[in-house]
């Protein structure tokens, strides 16, 4: 984990399927990969696939469920990324403010 990021989380929450996925879950309470793959485009086992991939980061649990396995979101890590998202954007502010400053001072320079 590189300056405070978890690149594996973000790799796992940078796929629109996968963001899907999350978003029926939260608001669904949880839903096995045949639940969750009737709301989707996708095949029941592109589904599986990518609740394995947010499982192995955390961000899904699962539960054995007869046949399959419910999953559902992993309040705590979900909570983890989010409080990331927030650093990662508070140091682009700051980086973004300092690029602004510079660029008024040179402009105020070049009118001198």
């Amino acid at each position: 984990m590189a300056g405070g990021v978890d690149d594996d989380l973000w790799s796992a929450i940078g796929d629109p399927t996968r963001r899907r996925l999350l978003d029926l879950l939260l608001v669904d309470g949880g839903g096995t990969a045949t639940s969750l793959s009737r709301q989707l485009p996708v095949t029941r086992q592109a589904v599986a696939k990518h609740l394995g991939v947010l499982d192995r980061v955390g961000l899904v649990r699962a539960t054995p469920a007869g046949r399959e396995k419910r999953y559902r979101v992993d309040d705590a890590q979900l909570a983890r990324a989010v409080a990331q998202l927030a650093s990662v954007g508070s140091a682009w502010d700051a980086r973004l403010q300092r690029i602004r400053r510079i660029a008024e001072a040179i402009q105020r320079a070049q009118q001198d």
